[in-house]
């Protein structure tokens, strides 16, 4: 149900703030609506003022809305008949591969998931992690193939049959390398989105599953003494100090590796 159609005449100051609160807490989804193009980028020291040229997502779009440029999510600050405006910020510069954005260039672009929209893809936030670098692209009969080498730091969430959002599009990952992963893409999905212009080489934004870092967060939660300064994938916990005798030992807090194996995980 749409939230304005809860809105009763003698509220509508209290449903118009629950609509707006609604607004802050953007979602994605992967799904790319449609390929835009950079018009202008005006540059500043650490900043960058995009106009974008687009068609579909400029429907029920309203300044202050977000739209996610190549999986980036960013705030609508002008709108005109066929294009938008949106600010860059320093933060976003130095994660994603907006710093080499160059007119003329295509970019995903998907409006923020409405309260009664499909969940077509996976949950995105449009908060990049970091960039990759495509490494290898092959066919494969009707699907293409791209490698893309990644830091450590993003290569510790990217696991085999998850989801991975590569420039916004939701993809599932094939296969992972020590330093690299995979993914296999079909016809209408290189089409319909700027994976068509990506050859070897191109640097691509890149969003790792946010479930991970959550169940990371929640499984070591309180014990960051006893986790260790090198921990990856397979990450390990030092032995617990023995307590003096009469001294309360602190249990653990959150989800806990004896709690998993006890519930069969």
């Amino acid at each position: 149900m749409r939230p304005e159609t809860i809105c009763h005449v003698n509220y509508a100051n209290e449903c118009e703030e629950n609509i707006e609160k609604e607004r802050r807490y953007t979602m994605f989804t992967g799904i790319v609506e449609e390929v835009g193009t950079i018009d202008t980028i005006s540059r500043g020291a650490n900043s960058a003022v995009l106009t974008i040229r687009a068609e579909k997502v400029l429907a029920g779009t309203k300044v202050g809305d977000s739209i996610a440029v190549n999986g980036i999510c960013l705030t609508v600050t002008r709108l005109m008949p066929h294009a938008f405006t949106a600010d860059v910020m320093h933060e976003t510069l130095n994660r994603s591969s907006l710093a080499n954005a160059m007119r003329g260039a295509h970019v995903n672009l998907e409006r923020a998931m409405a309260a009664d929209g499909r969940f077509g893809g996976h949950i995105v936030s449009g908060h990049v992690d970091g960039t990759g670098r495509i490494v290898e692209v092959k066919k494969d009969d009707n699907a293409i193939w791209y490698t893309i080498q990644a830091t450590p730091q993003l290569m510790r969430y990217i696991v085999e049959k998850g989801s991975i959002t590569i420039d916004g599009i939701s993809l599932t990952v094939a296969k992972v390398a020590e330093d690299n992963f995979s993914i296999s893409a079909i016809p209408h999905t290189v089409s319909q989105t700027v994976l068509k212009d990506r050859k070897v080489g191109a640097v691509v934004n890149l969003e790792t599953d946010i479930i991970g870092k959550y169940v990371e967060k929640l499984l070591f939660k309180g014990q960051s003494d006893g986790i260790t300064e090198e921990m990856t994938g397979t990450q390990t916990i030092k032995e617990n100090v023995p307590h003096k005798s009469g001294e309360n030992k602190k249990q653990p807090e959150g989800i806990t590796r004896d709690f998993l194996a006890k519930y069969g995980f």
